[in-house]
């Protein structure tokens, strides 16, 4: 697909101008998001929109209103026929804004030229408000990474507190959470049927806000409460509960509905729909993108677009469960992997995109290795509450067969305009270092691990140690820092055999629950000693909805109940951040003061031999 092949309509219409282009009078669903509009199956909210018009719906985006002047993006394509629906993008917009530190940060990744001043803060909420205050009476449903992650009563870091649901800060009639393509299409089914959104409360993946008395009878078979949220106001034991209540049905494969209480109302929050089966994430990943930002921001370079766009997504989910990540409790644990025939003709578009020249940057996924991987008796799944299938350890219930991922490599490799592809997401090499049952299994590892370093890195590859002390991994429920060791020592090995000289670029996070500042000055000494010099490093950002953040603000493990340390003043935070940069001059007086105070000479002498 040649650029200049496109019209202006081949994009979904974004001004009255294009939806006249189309014939419209009127759209049936207008979605706002915080995002430039990338027509990308990266990007949320082209997904819905192209889902949507596959429903036979006339839909427009408003891309990044302007929520400070006279309201005119909220008002310029009129009043859509069913639904506002709105999303603050491919982010948390708090995320998005502000550093660990609370800084606003300099440019936003999701907007023409990076510049940082083109969304609000909580942009679901100033939206929603928005669209509430000028059309109290249009339906209005929420989705995307922001409002699924604030659907029940969450820790709030930017403001230190804890908030209601994001229902009831904003008068939406629903908030789909999760991947929206399932509930969006039973949503769009029942309102054909003549039912109001109010009347619709039966969908999966779908919450809502009731008087006590009006709640709708239980259509699914199990039901939990949780504390009301005037009660976790109270006492953070009882938020600590709640997450993991929540956190449990959100990994199960049959969960239960869950109710709040909040002010005078109910939250009901439906259990998820099962994993996409095959058919249904590739008619979502075969839409008719055009892969192209929209033309309004031509000349413009939108950098989050300029990372992916010759990137293929292989499968969705993850069942790492890390404590720190929000990827399965977006995505879900269990993985939804497209077909070969649909990976492939991506690929094909991709070779005829412009400025394409052979290489395919990612083949990838939220974990690189996951793809096809589940469970080998599902009747065992579907008992099961662990939020991770790999750790403390690797489930022995679990496939984890590479070689459905080779054969995909190599498919993609022999297509013509395609020289070469890379692995660019993270790769789970705990799953590379793991013994299965089965020869077969362990013989595809071995390969997979052998030509993914040999042929599939662009000089760097991407692994998340995150820390190397093993009480810190534990409650990150990450593997313990001998595997590393273990892969590192695999990794020279063939780069010095195969003649290649390649990074490995290992991930780490300072102040994380349950981390203290002894535990970096050991993880400078370790990675000092492997001639890592850190570049890929962050300071934890508690983010809603993950065990690390419930930890951070409740000061208890959510599954033990029991007190665990977390750095949180920025004094304390600096602490721990400096010794990722043990060799910049300007922190070693601190550090040795630190390192004294611990009376840690020992590791004095490792970072500074010379004094």
């Amino acid at each position: 697909m040649e650029e200049k092949s496109l019209q202006l309509t081949d994009w979904l219409p974004t001004t009255k101008k294009e939806m006249a282009l189309r014939g419209w009078e009127e759209a049936d669903v207008i979605l706002f998001s915080g995002d430039a509009y990338v027509d990308h199956p990266s990007f949320g909210t082209a997904v819905i929109g192209r889902l949507l018009e596959s429903e036979g719906l006339r839909v427009a985006i408003v891309p990044q209103p302007n929520w400070r002047d006279d309201l005119r993006d909220f008002r310029k394509l009129g009043v859509p026929r069913l639904f506002f629906a709105v999303t603050s993008g491919v982010m948390d917009s708090m995320i998005n804004r502000y550093t660990a530190n609370k800084r606003l940060r300099s440019n936003d990744a999701y907007t023409p030229d990076g510049r940082s001043d083109m969304r609000p803060d909580r942009a679901v909420t100033v939206y929603s408000r928005i669209l509430k205050q000028l059309y109290p009476e249009v339906p209005l449903v929420l989705g995307g990474v922001e409002a699924s992650l604030r659907r029940v009563t969450h820790y709030d870091y930017w403001d230190d507190a804890l908030h209601k649901t994001i229902l009831a800060d904003t008068g939406a009639e629903l908030l789909i959470y999760g991947m929206g393509e399932q509930p969006l299409k039973q949503l769009i089914a029942e309102l054909r049927q003549g039912k109001s959104i109010d009347e619709i409360t039966g969908i999966p993946q779908t919450a809502f806000l009731r008087a006590p008395e009006a709640v709708p009878s239980n259509s699914f078979p199990e039901e939990i409460t949780l504390f009301a949220h005037e009660e976790c106001l109270q006492d953070k034991r009882k938020q600590a509960r709640n997450f993991r209540m929540v956190e449990e049905q959100s990994n199960r494969l049959h969960a239960a509905r869950i109710l709040q209480g909040v002010e005078n109302s109910t939250l009901v929050v439906n259990p998820p729909f099962p994993p996409m089966q095959e058919e249904e994430i590739d008619a979502s990943f075969d839409l008719p993108y055009t892969r192209l930002p929209h033309p309004k921001y031509k000349e413009k370079r939108i950098p989050a677009y300029e990372m992916i766009k010759f990137s293929v997504n292989l499968h969705r989910g993850c069942f790492g469960g890390c404590a720190f990540c929000t990827i399965s409790a977006h995505q879900g644990k269990f993985i939804a992997s497209r077909s070969k025939r649909s990976i492939l003709e991506e690929v094909k578009k991709i070779t005829r995109l412009p400025g394409f020249k052979g290489y395919i940057s990612d083949l990838g996924g939220p974990s690189a290795n996951m793809y096809r991987m589940q469970g080998k008796e599902l009747s065992l799944c579907e008992k099961c509450y662990r939020p991770s299938c790999i750790f403390p350890k690797v489930c022995p219930n679990l496939n984890t067969d590479h070689a459905p991922l080779l054969d995909i490599y190599h498919s993609v490799d022999a297509l013509p305009g395609v020289k070469k592809s890379f692995i660019g997401s993270g790769i789970r090499y705990d799953m590379l270092l793991h013994t299965s049952s089965n020869d077969a299994t362990n013989a595809a590892t071995q390969s997979y691990l052998r030509e993914v370093i040999t042929k599939h890195v662009s000089g760097r590859l991407k692994v998340a140690p995150e820390h190397t002390s093993d009480a810190t991994l534990k409650i990150m429920r990450k593997p313990s820092f001998d595997l590393f060791y273990r892969f590192k020592s695999i990794f020279d090995t063939l780069n010095r055999t195969e003649g290649l000289n390649q990074q490995l670029i290992p991930y780490f996070i300072s102040s994380h629950p349950g981390c203290s500042e002894e535990d970096m000055a050991e993880l400078a000494a370790i990675t000092k000693e492997l001639h890592l010099k850190l570049e890929q490093v962050q300071d934890f950002t508690p983010s809603p909805m993950t065990l690390a953040t419930e930890i951070y603000y409740t000061g208890f493990h959510p599954y033990t109940l029991e007190p665990v340390y977390t750095a949180r003043t920025s004094e304390q935070k600096n602490a721990q951040r400096q010794f990722f940069f043990w060799h910049d001059g300007q922190n070693k007086k601190s550090i040795i003061r630190a390192l004294k105070k611990m009376n840690r000479q020992d590791l004095i002498h490792k970072l500074y031999p010379k004094g």
